[in-house]
């Protein structure tokens, strides 16, 4: 899947939200060339195993890794004689981890399926769409003027960019909503005492990769039979 330069034009936002809609592009150009060696990786704990295994795979070493880095994010900033100020910026550096995580297990769940996402807009969307969970779908369908099941399919790798760009100004305006604003009471949740920063982190990081999880699956249904190599 090759890499675009970022340089779309981005969701209307303010300051603040064209910060966070600079770390999602980030997160999406860093991922984007690693998403077959993803696959390549998951495939290896079992060769024989089919595109549905796979898939279900990638899920739990998504899940996985993303509570395990929260969890380890949370306890370091609520360590004794950790500063406020280095456990916010441990966090913030964290908040990247987690884009970058979603991004590559959105993707390649979209590579498996076979859905085309060789413009940035599309990746966007996607991966904007999967982190909003159903509201990501309500808007996404609703702007595109299509209905039914698997958007990923119906939407993402069939629409215009030109619609993918207004869908995605729609997203951004949530997506900086719910990741530029309440993303800042989890990571002053995690300035708590040791062991509670943990807690919180590791749950919280559990709770995001369980709504893409299931987003992934709303967006694009079963996956293949067999591989198509």
């Amino acid at each position: 899947m090759p890499a675009d330069a970022l340089d779309g034009p981005v969701p209307e936002a303010d300051d603040r939200g064209h910060r966070v809609l600079g770390l999602l592009d980030r997160a999406i150009g860093a991922q984007s060339p690693l998403v077959r060696k993803n696959i390549a990786r998951a495939r290896q704990r079992n060769p024989e195993a089919t595109p549905a295994q796979v898939v279900r795979t990638l899920e739990r070493m998504y899940v996985g890794t993303l509570t395990g880095t929260g969890a380890a994010v949370g306890g370091t900033a609520a360590a004794p004689g950790v500063g406020t100020g280095v456990a916010l910026a441990l966090s913030a550096g964290e908040t990247l981890s987690s884009l970058e995580l979603t991004a590559l297990f959105a993707l390649s769940v979209a590579e498996i399926h076979g859905v085309p996402l060789d413009e940035l807009e599309r990746r966007r969307t996607l991966v904007m769409g999967i982190m909003l969970g159903g509201s990501g779908s309500t808007t996404i369908t609703k702007v595109a003027e299509r209905t039914g099941q698997h958007w990923g399919r119906q939407v993402v790798a069939k629409v215009p960019v030109e619609t993918l760009r207004q869908i995605n100004k729609v997203l951004g305006r949530n997506f900086i909503t719910k990741y530029g604003t309440k993303q800042g009471i989890v990571v002053l949740g995690r300035v708590a005492p040791f062991g509670i920063g943990a807690v919180i982190g590791g749950g919280a990081n559990a709770a995001l990769a369980a709504l893409a999880v299931r987003a992934g699956r709303r967006a694009f249904g079963p996956a293949p039979a067999a591989w198509d190599d």
